[in-house]
């Protein structure tokens, strides 16, 4: 097995992201354990490196120079703020590497920056395809933890958690689109499609956050459609109603050609229909005022309490 699979697989047990078990990030590892190819991890070294390095009057050696060398990798030096960003960062954050050990006072631009192993992750790496491995993983890992556990984490503490009347509470990624649709749910239908129940709503990062398939088939919606469905569908069983909302952040709003299509995959359901764009703010808004089709409705969420009609001289309702 090659040292570059070796230090992949050793980013992927210290519980590095995907993104950073790359040949980039394996390569960057054994530069700053100080690797070639033949030699042995339980050699490794605590050995402060700048990215680059070789400069003139530079004090560390170099990463990306280091790979050059003994690894026939060439990186431009214009690829060093990757190196940085994408790689070292990371590093830095699962407690793998220290930055600026040597001199922690230095200015982000100093041509002296440096990183170097922590002690805890030499442990780990000199241990290695032997018998310790396994303890030292496990000791690293409690006292310092895996980075894809803590971005888990962070990513749950920004989630937007939405309670719905039925007690299930939805939880959307954040999101200028998300936000709108929380909106919708909590403000629009609050104001506008009172008692309403939620039907279906998607998230960015899970296109069914949210369906209720009985309902929807119940009501002849076809759930094989899942892909036209509009962004929020709200059921106002009091009226008899069914809103149809497009929250409109990138993709477009409820548009001649968009009705065409909702109206078609809702021709055998018989309940009125009430079609939405629901824009986040007026400038978006009017961004869009030429696509939105007669007889359909527009909300802003920085408005909550009022309606745009676009029905000549009927306020909202059912088209005709």
């Amino acid at each position: 097995m090659s040292k570059l699979t070796e230090a992949q697989q050793i980013l992927e047990a210290i519980g590095l992201p995907k993104r950073q078990q790359n040949e980039r990030s394996a390569l960057t590892l054994l530069a700053l354990c100080n690797l070639k190819e033949n030699d042995s991890w339980k050699d490794a070294q605590r050995t402060s490196m700048s990215v680059v390095g070789n400069r003139e009057n530079a004090k560390y050696a170099g990463v990306l120079r280091f790979i050059a060398e003994h690894y026939n990798k060439q990186y431009a030096e214009n690829s060093r703020e990757t190196i940085r960003r994408q790689t070292l960062h990371q590093f830095v954050q699962a407690g793998i590497v220290e930055h600026n050990p040597e001199n922690p006072q230095l200015p982000t631009n100093s041509k002296d920056n440096h990183y170097r192993l922590t002690g805890a992750a030499l442990q780990v790496v000199r241990a290695y395809g032997t018998k310790k491995w396994k303890p030292e993983l496990d000791l690293f890992s409690q006292n310092i933890g895996s980075l894809q556990e803590k971005y888990h984490k962070k990513r749950n503490l920004q989630l937007i958690p939405v309670k719905l009347s039925n007690g299930k509470v939805l939880k959307f990624s954040p999101g200028k689109h998300n936000l709108v649709q929380v909106a919708i749910i909590k403000e629009f239908a609050s104001r506008f499609a009172t008692d309403s129940e939620l039907l279906y709503v998607g998230d960015t990062a899970n296109k069914y956050l949210y369906i209720d398939e009985i309902s929807l088939n119940t009501i002849g919606i076809p759930l094989n459609e899942h892909g036209k469905l509009p962004d929020v569908i709200l059921f106002d069983k009091k009226n008899n109603w069914l809103f149809m909302i497009e929250a409109v952040t990138s993709h477009g709003p409820v548009s001649p050609k968009r009705l065409i299509e909702l109206e078609e995959m809702l021709k055998a359901c018989k309940l009125g229909k009430v079609y939405v764009s629901a824009f986040p703010d007026f400038r978006e808004f009017k961004k869009h005022t030429a696509e939105i089709a007669w007889e359909t409705e527009v909300w802003i969420m920085d408005f909550p309490e009022h309606m745009i009609h676009f029905n000549g001289d009927r306020f909202m309702g059912p088209r005709q």
